[in-house]
């Protein structure tokens, strides 16, 4: 896909390769932020001020080449500046680069295993906590500077400090730090014209230029910048000190700036969505790719003595706001940075250090987000935030995550023991219980309880209002709707909305089809209250005895009947029934099915796509084997794809010999006429078209079948081929050669579908995304290809697990 400028972005310039010219413009605005901010982070650290400018172009050079996110810009990471500070205090600066290097070494191995995503599975709850402690310590740390005096070395050090500090002001500290503040708060509130024209000036830049243009004209006396010449400039050195204290501080890097970094790729891809839809949108982030990058800026950072590296939410969001169309706008920002470096230490050593201070402890107050904070509290998690927070001010980053970390444990354990389960006669004389949370063996004596207060004969409704259901729960509902029934009572159990899960009211012949009936209750009352609330159609519910029809297809009518009618109840005369064949006979009973359960329920939301037409999201296209079933595995429903299936899920080349004109017509009107956003290939496992296609032999008589299959042959030779990389599952090798060539298949025929004119001309305008997907059938497991290559030069498609979103 094709970058285009954003809407704010300047028109392109004549002689300029298309987006330069928005880049030029971004890059200027973000290194104006990142100057300062390099040099404060390192003066928060009490690294040699050259570090953070190191650090920052590294970042920006390194990072933005080889990462994955293309409009992230990587600098001094502000997460680490506590850390960085202790490991400073306890092994000297040189050591500290050489931690930075072995971390960054720590980041490529992760990259290399893929395992970014397993980054991001810590509560959002514990990261946001944690950075906040960093930013209430640096805040600590920086009022000491402010008012003139020097940090201690911990935050209650500071707290404890703080009296005597007030006693002894120094007031020409304090006046350059609040003129620093009040510049930097009321900047971006400039009114009129030109206040418009004055805030295309960064705030962070402005504030500290002001600050130094009145210090340098009072003539006050103030500890400033001090860039050394690079030639003394420190590099690092073989760590010295306890071993596992140095493995702790290597992990330690390696994990914060993994997190901090990966999390500000993701919050980088939300804002770029959020300002441009699907117009001058970069690439999604490949997070593997962006650990990678992070990993490399890193060694290099450290190698030439600066501070560990890591993406930054706010140099990121700066970049974006300034109209950046692709990565050349955060290398071009580490190129400036270089250049300050060299050519802009006499104005760099007029900033005062008071003026730094006041911008950094602005930076921390702001790593303490309202936002961040409303939302934690909105998902119940503000006792894992505070507790984080109190934990890293208190013992330090890594100490704090792990208190998190376990609070967090501890509130999950909670909320799974936390079941409320109640009864009520209604008026119509049914007992209603309601069993609310989830049905683990610690909520087993209180449902037993409540269960046996409905009368053996009565009829009950279970209405269940969570999401899971474990053996001993089910053990226990299972034993007691065997009792009840067999006392003449009877039963229905319901999801919140109301609608009916299982009309079992009577105990199963078999132990064995009636746990396939009750295990997945929980799940299902949960699916029914989301969907159910808006009346749309439910997506695919797991068939109830679904291989049973190879059973009872030799039974009569009333036979059947028989079998399923309770055996205490007297059975009914059974109307006659016509003689169907086995065929006719299962697709009767199925639209019998789905008028009787699954009608009622979709009815209106079918009513409402036959008034206003359809507007799929997504060309689905995929093989015509009866294992794949479109909407179960994507949990879609009517209106939600449009789909085109056939054998092997082939897209014949347009003009190719023998081209079938039935898939490049469907693809044509979902392009053009539904204006899909995106089309999905899908291939899978133990495809018998890839079988045909391998074992195929020369001479044999063409048949349909045959001249199909020829469209196929493009991924034979794909996968033949030295040239084209490889395609493999996650974390594993393909288990055979059909495997291997369902894989290189889906990889080809995304390729064919380029080939396509109204595709191409989508793409290039940045309207249409193309997908790859690949399901095992016996896994029953959906992998999406992602974008790039890996590390090893293969196609990936990497698992999509339980509750995983992809954006």
């Amino acid at each position: 896909m094709t970058a285009t400028p954003s809407p704010t972005s300047p028109p392109p310039t004549k002689g300029l390769p298309a987006g330069l010219q928005a880049d030029l413009s971004a890059s200027v605005a973000v290194f104006l932020i990142a100057l300062p901010l390099s040099l404060g982070i390192a003066l928060a650290t009490g690294a040699p001020l050259q570090a953070g400018l190191v650090a920052a172009a590294a970042g920006g050079i390194v990072a933005a080449r080889l990462g994955g996110t293309p409009l992230q810009v990587s600098g001094p990471a502000t997460g680490l500046t506590v850390v960085t500070a202790e490991l400073i205090q306890h092994y000297g600066w040189r050591t500290t680069c050489a931690i930075t290097v072995l971390a960054g070494l720590c980041q490529l191995g992760l990259a290399a295993l893929r395992t970014a995503r397993s980054a991001l599975m810590v509560s959002p709850a514990i990261v946001h906590g944690m950075l906040a402690g960093v930013g209430v310590t640096i805040a600590l740390a920086q009022l000491h500077i402010v008012l003139g005096g020097t940090p201690q070395s911990s935050a209650l050090a500071n707290v404890r400090g703080l009296p005597d500090q007030l006693a002894d002001l120094h007031p020409a500290a304090l006046g350059v730090s609040l003129l620093t503040l009040a510049v930097l708060l009321c900047w971006p509130r400039l009114p009129g014209r030109t206040g418009r024209n004055l805030r295309k000036v960064p705030a962070a830049l402005a504030a500290v230029a002001v600050a130094t243009a009145c210090a340098a004209l009072a003539g006050l006396t103030l500890p400033r910048v001090d860039l050394p010449s690079w030639r003394s400039h420190a590099l690092p050195e073989l760590p010295e000190g306890p071993v596992l204290g140095i493995i702790a501080a290597v992990l330690t890097i390696t994990l914060v700036g993994s997190v901090e970094s990966l999390l500000s790729a993701v919050a980088t891809d939300k804002l770029i969505a959020a300002r441009r839809g699907t117009q001058g949108r970069p690439a999604r982030a490949d997070l593997n790719r962006e650990l990678r990058g992070q990993g490399a800026a890193n060694i290099v950072s450290g190698a030439l003595g600066g501070l560990p590296v890591a993406g930054g939410a706010v140099r990121s969001m700066a970049n974006v706001k300034a109209g950046a169309v692709s990565r050349r706008s955060v290398m071009l920002h580490g190129l400036w940075i270089l250049l300050a470096a060299g050519l802009l230490v006499p104005a760099l050593d007029l900033i005062p250090l008071a003026s730094l201070a006041a911008l950094v402890m602005a930076v921390g107050v702001q790593m303490v987000s309202a936002t961040h904070l409303r939302t934690v509290t909105r998902h119940g998690e503000i006792l894992v935030y505070a507790t984080t927070i109190v934990a890293v001010v208190l013992g330090g980053v890594l100490e704090g995550v792990a208190v998190g970390i376990a609070m967090a444990v501890a509130l999950a354990l909670h909320r799974l023991a936390r079941t409320r389960i109640t009864v009520e006669r209604l008026d119509s004389g049914v007992h209603r219980v309601w069993a609310r949370g989830q049905l683990t063996f610690l909520a087993v004596p209180r449902l037993s309880r409540v269960l046996n207060q409905i009368p053996g004969n009565a009829h009950a409704v279970i209405e269940l209002d969570g999401s899971f259901m474990d053996h001993a729960a089910y053990e226990t509902l299972k034993d007691w709707r065997d009792s009840h029934v067999a006392h003449g009572g009877s039963l229905e159990v319901t999801g919140r909305s109301g609608a009916r899960i299982s009309g079992s009211e009577q105990p199963e012949q078999d132990e064995q089809p009636g746990r396939a009936e009750w295990a997945p209750l929980a799940e299902r009352a949960h699916r029914g209250a989301q969907r159910g609330g808006h009346q749309c159609c439910r997506p695919w519910t797991p068939w109830q005895n679904h291989c049973d029809h190879r059973a009872t297809d030799s039974r009569t009518a009333p036979e059947a009947a028989a079998g399923a009618a309770p055996p205490s109840l007297p059975l009914a005369p059974a109307a006659p029934v016509a003689a169907r064949g086995r065929g006719a006979g299962q697709l009767a009973n199925g639209i019998s099915a789905f008028q009787r359960d699954t009608a009622p329920h979709v009815r209106e939301e079918l009513a409402r796509l036959a008034r206003e037409g359809q507007r799929p999201s997504q060309l689905f296209l995929t093989c015509a084997d009866s294992r794949l079933v479109t909407s179960m595995i994507t949990a879609s429903g009517p209106g939600d794809l449009f789909t085109v299936r056939n054998v092997g899920n082939l897209v014949p080349l347009p003009g190719a010999e023998s081209t079938d004109d039935s898939v490049a017509a469907a693809i044509e009107y979902a392009v053009d006429v539904l204006k899909v956003d995106s089309i999905t290939v899908c291939g899978h496992s133990g495809c018998g078209a890839m079988q045909a296609l391998l074992s195929s032999a020369p001479g044999v008589p063409m048949t349909p079948l045959r001249r199909w299959l020829r469209h196929g042959l493009p991924s034979l030779e794909r996968m033949a081929s030295r040239h084209h990389a490889w395609a493999r599952i996650s974390g594993r090798l393909p288990a055979d050669a059909v495997e291997q060539l369902c894989l290189t298949n889906v990889v080809q025929q995304l390729e064919h579908l380029r080939a396509h004119e109204s595709v191409a001309r989508r793409l290039a305008e940045g309207t249409l995304e193309l997908h790859g997907m690949y399901f095992h059938v016996g896994e029953a497991q959906a992998y999406l290809l992602s974008e790039g290559e890996d590390f090893f030069d293969c196609r990936v498609f990497d698992t999509v697990g339980a509750g995983a979103l992809r954006g």
